[in-house]
């Protein structure tokens, strides 16, 4: 039997190693659109070079989500298929992903395909993407599978420690006076997921140690206790994310956790130095 599973690019990781036997795993692209320029989020985006461009441009950018051609291509590719997308109220890949189940169960019934709305995105994709491949590698029911993921992604936890007001003030997400004046003060801020996958900007602080810790403590009042996988991503801050892994292996030594950089759909969330953290 084949299995596919395939995610939108707010996944951080770009590969699935190793896989187990009879699955694939592919990724659809996000764009994000700065001025007359489209970058595609593959893994050969220069992210760097696309923050520099948001931060230049003198408007918003946006971003465009997978279409239901792109994912519909994958799930033709395999006879059971788990498809893994950011939280339907920051895209609308989820609804995408689900257009393109429709398109191909209407034309191959016996096909098995599931959509999850992980409510949240980079490391929560990332850690389901490896769940579901250990579960069907473990022989594991479609249905099971399915039931565990629901159930792990419902049970996680992510925060968002963002530096570059200005560029959030571009996009509309802040008040571009408060932008301002909050860049010149060295202000943090801390956003986390809320219940139907918003993003709850609950804490602010002035300088990166600070924020820092906010986490620490933000994850000893979540309940973590070093048994899930965590995974910090960073946009152009690796003092940030050592800082953070160095602090909780201080305080859950047996945790495991992996750094990465933030994809491209993921920079344009966490912006310069900016720090994204799944638990």
């Amino acid at each position: 039997m084949a299995w596919m599973i395939v995610s939108d690019t707010s996944c951080e990781i770009r590969e699935l190693s190793p896989l187990s036997p009879g699955v694939q795993f592919a990724l659809v692209p996000f764009k994000i659109r700065v001025g007359e320029r489209e970058y595609v989020d593959l893994p050969t985006l220069n992210t760097r070079q696309m923050i520099q461009a948001m931060t230049d441009y003198n408007g918003a950018s946006s971003t465009a989500c997978p279409s239901p051609e792109e994912w519909a291509e994958y799930f033709l590719q395999a006879d059971d298929s788990i498809a893994l997308t950011i939280s339907h109220n920051l895209s609308g890949s989820y609804n995408a992903a689900m257009a393109a189940r429709e398109m191909v169960l209407e034309e191959h019934p016996e096909k098995r395909i599931f959509v999850l709305d992980t409510l949240s995105c980079s490391g929560a994709l990332a850690g389901a993407a490896a769940l579901a491949n250990r579960l069907i590698g473990e022989g594991r029911d479609f249905d099971e599978i399915c039931s565990e993921l629901t159930r792990w992604s419902e049970s996680g936890h992510i925060l968002f420690a963002l530096a570059s007001f200005e560029n959030l003030a571009k996009a509309g997400r802040v008040n571009r006076v408060v932008g301002f004046i909050a860049g010149r003060l060295n202000m943090r801020v801390l956003g986390r997921r809320t219940s139907d996958g918003k993003i709850d900007f609950f804490f602010k602080t002035r300088g990166e140690s600070r924020v820092l810790a906010k986490i620490l403590e933000q994850m000893d009042e979540d309940g973590f206790d070093g048994s899930r996988p965590v995974l910090i991503s960073q946009c152009n801050n690796e003092n940030a994310a050592g800082l953070l892994e160095h602090g909780i292996h201080a305080k859950w030594p047996s945790a495991q956790v992996d750094l990465v950089p933030c994809s491209g759909l993921c920079s344009f969330y966490a912006q310069d130095q900016g720090v994204i953290l799944t638990y």
